[in-house]
C-alpha cells in the first residue's frame, strides 16, 4: 500500500459524515425529542444527552422531516401554538398519531443546539410548489419582506434561520409518488424554479430526488433533462439489505448473513463510481455533486418491537459497514460531498439508542466519531491491492482504507479489516509524506456480533491502538478481525 498525495486532490467534505431525522418510529419522539415538560433532562424539549453526544461527533448536517414521511408532510401543520396544531396519521411508519408538536421551529432551533446545518426534504409528492416557496420564505427570508416571514416572527423567531440545503422530494420514484423519471425531471424544474433565497442570490443549495442503488436510467434521465443552472446535487439511496423479504436479524446473525451484508455494503464504490461515470458524461466540470442522503445496513426489527418502528441493534457489523463505506465516500470525495446515514436515533443504523431516560453511542456512533478527522481534510489517494476474506467459495477485499491530511498537516489513515477470522497485514509507504510521531485508536471485539446494551453500555467502545510502526518511511500494522482502526501521524 502507498500514500500518493496529489497537487489537485479533493478535500473530503465534512458533509459526508451527515444524519437523517425522520417522523419515524423513536427517532423524533421518544429520541431527540422528551418535550420540554419531561423529567429527562433537555433544552427547548430536546434531550441534553443527545445533544451533547451528537456535538462530540461534530455532525455536520440533519436531514429532515424524512424520508417517505416527507412527501405527506404540509409544514404549516407543524407552526404557531402546539395546541393548535392539526394531528395526521403517519401512514408510512406504523399508523401513528403524528400531533405536530416537533416541527419547523423545532427542528431548526434544535439544528442550532447542535451546532449543525439542517437539510430539509420539501414535499413534492402530495404538495405543491407555492407550498414549498412559502416554505423557503418562513425560513430565510427577513421579517417584514412579506407575510411567510412576518409570520414567522409571529411565532416567536425574527432572525431567519437561513437553511441551504433543500431536497426537492424524495424518492420520487417510489414513495414520493411512484414517478417516471421523465415525469419527476418536469416536476423538479417546476419546483426548482421557485427555490430562491431573499434576494434571488445562489443561497439555496438544490437537490433532486435520485436513483435508488442500480438504477443508472434515472441518473442518466435528470442528468440530460435538468438544466444545470436549477440543480446542485442530485441523491442516491443505497442500503445493505440482503432480500428485502428477509432482511435477517440485527444482532443474533449467521457469517452466511454477515458476509451478504458486507457483499451489498462494499457495492457502494460500484454504485457511486457508475453513476458518476453518467453524471460525468453530462456535467464534466463536475458542476453538479452526488449526495448519498440515505445508506446503512437494514435488519429486521428487534423481536416485539413495531414492525413499522425500523428499530435494531447495531453491533460489530454495522461497525464494518460504516468504516468501509466512510472509506468509499472519503476516496470518492471528488463527486461524493454529502451523505447522510439512516438513521440517527433509535432507526435502523442508529448512532444513538434510547429506553426512557436510559442512553447509549453504538459501534457505529464510535466509528463516526473516529472518522471525524477527515472532516474538510484533503484527500490523499491510496494505491494498493488488497487481501481477501473468503467465505463458501467467494470472496470480498478485506481491506478498505483512506487517507487525508489536515489544515494543521495532520495525516490521518482510516483502516477497516472485514474479515471474520483473519488479522491482516498492512505495509503502508508513506515515504512521501516525511511523517513522524505516529499514534492510533481502535474498535474491535470480541465476536462480531457484541453490541452495547443499556446494562452495558461500554462493551463496545474505542481504545488507543499501539501495535502500528513507523520506520524508514513505512508504516507496519497488524489488523486484528473486523477492526477498525484510525493512525495519526504529524509531519517532520
Amino acid at each position: 500500500m502507498r500514500a500518493a498525495p496529489q497537487p489537485d486532490a479533493p478535500t473530503i467534505s465534512r458533509h459526508i459524515y451527515g444524519h437523517f431525522a425522520e417522523h419515524l418510529g423513536r427517532n423524533i419522539y421518544g429520541g431527540f425529542y422528551v418535550g420540554e415538560d419531561s423529567p429527562i433532562p433537555n433544552t427547548q424539549g430536546v434531550r441534553n444527552d443527545i445533544i451533547e453526544a451528537l456535538r462530540e461527533l461534530k455532525i455536520p448536517n440533519l436531514r429532515w422531516p424524512g424520508g417517505c414521511f416527507a412527501d405527506t408532510y404540509h409544514w404549516k401543520d407543524g407552526i404557531g401554538p402546539k395546541e393548535d396544531r392539526p394531528s395526521i396519521l403517519n401512514v408510512w411508519w406504523g399508523n401513528v398519531k403524528e400531533d405536530n408538536s416537533f416541527g419547523t421551529h423545532e427542528f431548526l432551533n434544535m439544528c442550532e443546539l447542535l451546532g449543525t446545518e439542517p437539510y430539509l426534504s420539501a414535499n413534492v409528492g402530495s404538495g405543491t410548489p407555492q407550498e414549498f416557496a412559502d416554505w423557503i420564505k418562513y425560513t430565510n427570508h427577513p421579517a417584514g419582506t412579506s407575510p411567510m416571514p412576518n409570520l414567522r416572527a409571529e411565532n416567536g423567531r425574527e432572525k431567519p434561520w437561513g437553511v441551504k440545503y433543500w431536497g426537492i422530494g424524495n424518492e420520487a420514484w417510489g414513495c414520493g409518488g411512484n414517478m417516471r423519471p421523465e415525469y419527476y425531471a418536469d416536476v423538479y424544474r417546476q419546483f426548482a424554479t421557485y427555490a430562491s433565497d431573499w434576494n434571488n442570490s445562489d443561497g439555496i443549495y438544490k437537490i433532486a430526488s435520485g436513483a435508488s442503488s442500480s438504477d443508472y436510467k434515472w441518473t442518466e434521465v435528470l442528468m440530460k433533462n435538468i438544466p444545470k443552472n436549477l440543480i446542485d446535487a442530485i441523491a442516491l439511496h443505497h442500503y445493505s439489505v440482503i432480500d428485502w423479504g428477509n432482511k435477517g436479524p440485527a444482532k443474533d446473525f449467521t457469517e452466511d448473513h454477515y458476509f451478504a451484508i458486507m457483499r451489498e455494503a462494499l457495492r457502494m464504490d460500484e454504485l457511486v463510481t457508475k453513476h458518476v461515470a453518467i453524471m460525468d458524461e453530462h456535467d464534466p466540470k463536475k458542476k453538479v455533486d452526488l449526495f448519498v442522503d440515505e445508506w446503512g445496513g437494514w435488519y429486521e426489527v428487534e423481536p416485539g418491537t413495531n414492525p413499522g418502528f425500523l428499530y435494531q441493534q447495531n453491533t460489530m457489523r454495522d461497525a464494518m459497514v460504516a468504516g468501509a463505506t466512510l472509506n468509499i465516500f472519503n476516496n470518492h470525495a471528488d463527486r461524493v460531498k454529502m451523505a447522510n446515514l439512516a438513521q440517527a436515533v433509535n432507526v435502523l443504523q442508529a448512532v444513538i439508542l434510547t429506553d426512557e431516560e436510559k442512553m447509549l453511542l453504538t459501534p457505529t456512533y464510535h466509528v463516526m466519531k473516529m472518522y471525524a478527522d477527515h472532516h474538510d481534510a484533503t484527500l490523499i489517494p491510496l494505491e494498493f491491492e488488497s487481501p481477501t476474506y473468503s467465505y463458501q467459495g467467494e470472496s470480498l477485499p478485506a481491506i478498505s482504507a483512506s487517507a487525508s491530511r489536515d489544515s494543521l498537516g495532520e495525516v490521518h489513515v482510516s483502516l477497516v479489516n472485514i474479515d471474520a477470522h483473519k488479522p491482516h497485514t498492512v505495509r503502508l509507504d508513506v515515504s512521501a509524506l516525511n511523517l513522524q510521531s505516529l499514534s492510533g485508536e481502535i474498535l474491535a471485539s470480541e465476536a462480531l456480533q457484541d453490541h452495547n446494551t443499556f446494562d452495558q453500555p461500554n462493551r463496545v467502545t474505542t481504545r488507543p491502538f499501539d501495535g502500528a510502526r513507523l520506520a524508514n518511511g513505512t508504516i507496519s500494522l497488524e489488523l486484528p478481525p473486523f477492526s477498525v482502526v484510525m493512525l495519526s501521524a504529524r509531519g517532520k
